[in-house]
């Protein structure tokens, strides 16, 4: 028997059901996605209220181990891949390769394994454990999940149009200039409502007293013609100066809105970019910002004005005649119906047709600046269909929300042209009843005509508010975003920093995958520590955590003896350079990019630290020396050059602390050799924490940390280490077995061509 608990996969369901006992129950599941080789093939381990049954991948034999007291399932992962073994008290009885997305089902599987072995050995029946709960809302998690639904809402929560009135925040300080506006606005609206009253009196009093048979009084016309015209002036003049005003506060609403998402996007944590596009990103700061723009300066001035012509047109036709007036009206509760329903798809749609869009975006953020490694490999022709396809999409989704859109106007204009035959039909038979006047059904037609022209206007505006509602969501959900590195509450002043680093059983996770374990290290002022390891052992994000890049799960990190927590971020990473091994360059100048972490910096300042990282010479060598324009992402340069420009960037700012991450390892041994020069003099008197694939580049380190799988596993110098042939020392022949086969490619590739 399956447990309801879990969707069991129809692939496996009539095999597995065929290696039940009689009334076992299989109560778990977890299916495995890599073989003992680690190519990618489907297995299966299931458990049951009496044993574990395995399918290895790329076998169809069953495998089965009943429950005993002293069996153990455990879970640990290295380079992106998790293993699982099951061993008992004497030796390991299987093992399991999978791919770290399956990380989370692993843990589960282990929680579930342990409580039915302990059922299962007692003779009882397990009871099942309470459901996970979210840290954050304290929801019930869904099986093999890590996040919580309820608090991840950006990719599931639909925009609304109250979304728009959050808008509020970044209006507030025009609230002078919006009254203004709103005042200008009725204003004008009333003066657009004056010449339709005006031709009662001149229908009435000179146009048919003249088909009568009487004289026209040109003192009188003269009046009512001055009364439309001036109506007609103020109107202009109104309608352009509440125009006028409405746009420039859109456009400073608009600003400020982009500058403020820009802002927040910039003091989030490292770990909010890792898992958004680029060009998704660039869509929401322009485009979705532009959107809202343009709606506050052009539809949502044309809303207000429909509103309040609406209301005083419907004010002026019940004051004139009721009855004709409600006929008038009849019509408005059926449009108000289709707007309702119709609003909702088009929420949905513009919605999605904003995540549609970002998907076209992506796909040039990815492209052109990789325009290098597209030509290189010949990919022009598959990065156009990838541009291609996300297009058809585009264009399918948009295609969609086109075909409710096209429906909705025209029968809001069916049922505007509508009442308007029943306002004649009403209206002529008034007039023969002497009940009305010809110039009142002639007002009446006219500000019917406005008044439905109005209506038909302000269901239009439903597509815009939407697409409105959609972008301000998008925006919404940067700015709502809390950074994982939060600032302190009460921060603590930073002095002079000396450079002393403590880390105290410092540990780290990505979500259940532990990637530091804990760590303990003291790194004295001054002290060159060097950071080695096999990839994936947890340098870099041990890096990371020292620059507060992310903040750690468990332990403390000291400076100075204060915990790095307490400082306010930005001054606590002013004292430390970074260099990277693909160093970042900005479009500008080489001196820019020198001085990018002390603008102020003078040009003496700038041309020594060039100096002193032995890039002063192959500056004066380009066309403009240090006011020469480098590429995006420095493309005009070497890589030698830009981590030469990297290191004199980190050299400007002078600072106490240094992190080298393999700094030397993408660039040849001449350039190399140049770099180390430069790196000599950048660690003088500093504390610097280095990684480097190339153990020569850590000779001058005062210790070695050797990592494994997110843990110290040795500390000491070079000799010291060689000496206890343990994992430098592995490490350590491994590299010296490369460097021997590359000699000998090279000897034989010279030889070749001699």
């Amino acid at each position: 028997m399956l447990s309801t608990n879990y969707s069991w996969p129809d692939s496996w369901r009539a095999d597995l059901q065929s290696q039940l006992q009689e009334g076992e129950r299989a109560v778990a599941f977890l299916e495995i996605d890599l073989d003992a080789e680690l190519r990618f093939q489907t297995g299966l381990l299931v458990l049951t209220d009496r044993r574990l049954l395995s399918r290895p991948a790329g076998t169809s034999a069953w495998q089965s181990w009943a429950y005993q007291p002293d069996m153990t399932l455990s879970a640990h992962d290295h380079a992106g891949v998790g293993t699982l073994d099951l061993a008992d008290s004497r030796q390991r009885l299987a093992c399991w390769r999978y791919t770290l997305g399956r990380n989370p089902a692993a843990l589960r599987l282990i929680g579930e394994f342990n409580l039915h072995r302990d059922a299962a050995v007692a003779g009882r029946v397990a009871e099942q454990p309470p459901q996970a709960l979210c840290d954050t809302c304290k929801a019930p998690l869904p099986p093999d999940e890590e996040d919580c639904p309820a608090c991840n809402r950006e990719a599931h929560t639909p925009p609304s149009t109250w979304t728009l009135f959050r808008l509020w925040r970044f209006a507030r300080p025009y609230r002078g200039q919006l009254l203004a506006g709103f005042l200008l606005t009725l204003a004008s609206t009333a003066a657009t409502l004056v010449p339709p009253y005006l031709t009662m009196p001149l229908m009435d009093n000179v146009l048919i007293p003249y088909q009568n048979g009487k004289p026209i009084d040109v003192s009188l016309t003269a009046l009512y013609l001055s009364g439309l015209f001036g109506a007609a002036m103020v109107a202009w003049v109104l309608g352009w100066a509440k125009t006028y005003i409405l746009a420039l506060v859109s456009e400073r609403i608009g600003a400020d809105l982009r500058t403020s998402t820009y802002e927040h996007l910039l003091n989030l944590s490292l770990d909010y970019f890792g898992g958004k596009r680029t060009g998704d990103l660039m869509a929401r700061i322009g485009s979705e910002t532009d959107r809202i723009c343009v709606f506050l300066s052009l539809h949502l001035l044309d809303f207000a004005t429909d509103v309040l012509m609406l209301v005083m047109t419907a004010t002026i036709l019940v004051s004139i005649d009721p009855k004709l007036a409600l006929v008038t009206l009849l019509p408005l509760p059926f449009i108000a119906w289709m707007i309702h329903v119709v609003r909702d798809k088009l929420r949905h749609g513009f919605e999605k047709i904003d995540r549609i869009w970002s998907e076209v975006t992506n796909v040039l953020a990815d492209t052109i600046p990789g325009i290098r490694v597209v030509k290189a490999f010949a990919q022009e022709k598959r990065e156009a269909a990838r541009f291609r396809e996300a297009n058809r999409h585009n264009l399918a989704v948009n295609d969609r929300v086109n075909k409710v859109w096209s429906l909705f106007s025209p029968t809001v204009g069916f049922l505007t042209e509508i009442g308007l035959l029943v306002v004649w039909g009403v209206g002529i038979w008034q007039v023969s009843q002497n009940h009305i006047t010809v110039g009142v059904l002639t007002a009446f037609i006219a500000y019917i005509s406005r008044f439905y022209t109005r209506l038909d206007s302000m269901s239009r505006i439903v597509s815009v508010t939407q697409k409105a509602a959609a972008g301000a969501k998008r925006i919404f959900d940067i700015l709502d975003h809390v950074s994982n590195v939060p600032e302190a509450v009460n921060p603590v002043p930073l002095p002079r920093v000396e450079g002393r680093i403590q880390l105290r059983d410092v540990g780290f996770r990505y979500g259940n995958r532990a990637v530091i374990r804990g760590v303990n290290l003291d790194i004295a002022p001054g002290e060159m520590i060097g950071l080695v390891g096999h990839s994936g052992s947890g340098k870099s994000t041990l890096v990371n955590l020292i620059c507060r890049f992310y903040d750690i799960s468990e332990g403390a990190i000291l400076i100075d003896g204060k915990d790095v927590r307490s400082f306010r971020v930005a001054d606590y990473r002013r004292n430390i350079g970074l260099v990277l091994q693909e160093p970042f360059l900005f479009f500008g100048t080489i001196a820019e990019n020198i001085a990018y972490g002390r603008p102020e910096a003078t040009r003496e300042e700038i041309i020594a630290a060039a100096r002193a990282a032995h890039a002063h010479e192959f500056i004066l060598r380009l066309p403009h020396g240090y006011d020469s324009l480098v590429g995006e992402r420095g493309q005009t340069l070497s890589g030698g050059e830009r981590q030469r420009i990297s290191i004199a960037r980190a050299l400007l700012i002078d600072p106490h602390i240094l992190i080298l991450d393999e700094a030397t390892s993408s660039v040849d041994t001449t350039t190399e050799r140049e770099i180390q020069k430069a790196l000599d003099n950048l660690v003088r008197g500093r504390t610097t924490i280095a990684i480097a694939h190339r153990l020569s580049t850590l000779r001058r380190a005062s210790r070695l940390v050797v990592l494994d799988r997110g843990q110290i596993v040795e500390v000491g110098g070079h000799d010291e280490l060689l000496a206890r042939e343990g994992a430098y020392y592995r490490l350590h022949q491994a590299q010296a077995r490369v460097a021997e086969n590359e000699a000998a490619n090279e000897e034989t590739t010279e030889e070749l061509r001699a």
